[in-house]
């Protein structure tokens, strides 16, 4: 198989299920339809959503669709194992041995209604994790053309470094926003650049809209004035921010406000003035740059 493509922006589906929005398979069978009207063909997953049972909701409203599978690419998580009614784990821990993550690939297949997935990401980097077990892993699912491509999620570049010793890495998804900045600054986009490895980000908004502290309030004052200046969202600036990123970051946006997905892209052509991506930065940070 070829190297998936994923859309400039991916549809986040976290909250889309029991956690926190409930929504039915026709209401995720609808904003599906929306995402794809709006050039948002990529959807990210992880098998804990929903507590293991918002991938099972979403297959059976991608199915409900007859949307082509081609026309759309999955992501999906695994590794960390919660409590939950329908595993027997007594404490949250990770598991990446070769035979659990071929199972969960297996099963989030299985409740997606698909013959592969797009992305496979490990979802938190474990102690335990040893990077021949996983390597092996990646090559069987690949020979088997049940996943296309392999990466990471919330790996610092070290982690990640000790897994591409071992197999291609093609992503690494991170917490990045313009309050999140850090893996700007630590050398996490850096190195991702040097190895060819695409961030995703999660939590794109940051804690703008969260939090009201002294680090909100200031951007809350300057994205103002841009919002004015450049006659669109808030939300849609703080995107454009990302993606003019180097690294060419893909935020995950979790919404499923019609009118907010339609609004999302926006972001992809929108070029901030460089004196205003760096004042977004600058007020983030609480003072000028080094």
């Amino acid at each position: 198989m070829a190297k998936s493509r994923l859309s400039s922006i991916i549809a986040g589906t976290m909250n889309w299920g029991i956690w926190d929005k409930n929504l039915s398979s026709k209401e995720m069978e609808n904003i599906i339809n929306v995402c794809l009207e709006n050039r948002i063909s990529s959807f990210d997953h992880a098998d804990i959503y929903g507590s293991y049972t918002t991938e099972a909701t979403f297959g059976k409203a991608f199915a409900e669709s007859k949307i082509s599978r081609n026309s759309v690419q999955f992501i999906s998580k695994c590794g960390i194992q919660l409590i939950a009614d329908s595993r027997k784990n007594s404490i949250k821990h990770y598991d990446y041995s070769k035979e659990y993550i071929i199972w969960s690939v297996e099963n989030s297949l299985k409740n997606l209604q698909t013959d592969y997935l797009d992305v496979l990401l490990l979802h938190r980097p474990s102690p335990l994790m040893q990077a021949d077990e996983i390597a092996e892993a990646v090559a069987k699912l690949k020979s088997e053309g049940k996943i296309i491509d392999f990466g990471l999620s919330n790996f610092t570049a070290s982690q990640t470094e000790l897994i591409r010793q071992k197999t291609e890495i093609s992503y690494n998804q991170v917490q990045f926003s313009a309050t999140n900045f850090e893996p700007m600054v630590d050398g996490s986009f850096d190195y991702m650049q040097i190895h060819s490895i695409q961030p995703m980000s999660w939590n794109p908004l940051g804690t703008l809209f969260r939090e009201d502290n002294a680090q909100t309030r200031r951007l809350k004052i300057l994205l103002a004035k841009l919002v004015s200046k450049y006659e669109v969202g808030a939300d849609t600036i703080l995107l454009s921010w990302i993606l003019q990123h180097p690294s060419r970051v893909l935020p995950i946006a979790g919404t499923v406000n019609v009118a907010r997905i339609q609004l999302l892209k926006k972001a992809v052509s929108l070029p901030l003035e460089k004196e205003d991506w760096f004042s977004i930065w600058t007020e983030s940070m609480g003072n000028k740059v080094p």
